[in-house]
């Protein structure tokens, strides 16, 4: 199995060496990697992977049964053996984008909960703008400026945010009605890891976070929309 190593708290580790344990026709799997796969509304990483002889543009990064596959549009030069060390240089500009924009996310969903008790129904996170969808939710113009207000009232605190991992029954007790979808979860996952806001959010998230609510930017609401019944979208972008 591939070792995710930026996890629980490495996220900000965007330079690294690791061992080739498979090489494929258009990926490369490693031991361990700093590389983030797509998945929870994050995009995979990019970046790149060098070697004595060679190297690949990494394009994207997906799980598969417990290792982690590189893709890459093709290999440069010799392709490298098993066993070999490669050198991983993840794009840090895209990374960062992704861990402002997770942590952001994280906000706008608590406050949504707090203030309107809806749930985030699903998200999806890009480097230059981002999405949710809540429901229950009916949101007026006035609720829409509420919302933007409140988190960036938030962020502007500078609070601390954390990422550990925790016991399961620990999570399960914490984490508050409709913040997370733990039944989606497999049982057998455990510990799990969690992404806290000091004083403010608790949710388990295997994604990417800065360290301190300052980091984020302001928050920025551009458009809502109904997505059916009771289900409203959200989009977003950051400004610096």
């Amino acid at each position: 199995m591939t070792e995710q190593r930026y996890l629980p708290d490495a996220d900000d580790v965007t330079e690294f060496e690791e061992t080739v344990s498979e090489v494929g026709d258009d990926y490369l799997v490693l031991d361990g990697t700093y590389f983030y796969p797509e998945g929870g509304g994050q995009p995979a990483d990019r970046g790149d992977l060098s070697w004595d002889g060679g190297s690949a543009r990494v394009t994207n990064v997906r799980k598969n049964h417990g290792d982690v596959r590189h893709y890459v549009e093709e290999f440069e030069g010799a392709r490298p053996e098993v066993g070999e060390t490669v050198e991983g240089s993840i794009d840090a500009e895209r990374r960062e984008a992704h861990r402002r924009m997770h942590t952001a996310q994280h906000v706008v969903s608590r406050v949504v909960l707090d203030e309107y008790g809806a749930e985030t129904a699903g998200n999806q996170i890009h480097a230059d703008r981002s999405r949710i969808d809540f429901e229950p939710a009916e949101f007026s113009d006035e609720d829409i400026a509420r919302i933007e207000r409140l988190s960036n009232e938030a962020i502007e605190r500078d609070l601390a945010v954390t990422k550990a991992e925790r016991p399961r029954d620990e999570v399960e007790d914490r984490t508050d009605e409709g913040r997370a979808l733990l039944n989606l979860i497999p049982d057998h996952v455990d510990p799990l890891r969690v992404v806290e806001v000091e004083g403010f959010d608790y949710c388990p998230c295997g994604g990417t976070h800065v360290d301190s609510l300052g980091e984020v930017g302001r928050v920025e609401i551009t458009n809502r929309e109904s997505k059916g019944e009771e289900t409203e979208r959200i989009e977003f972008v950051l400004a610096a």
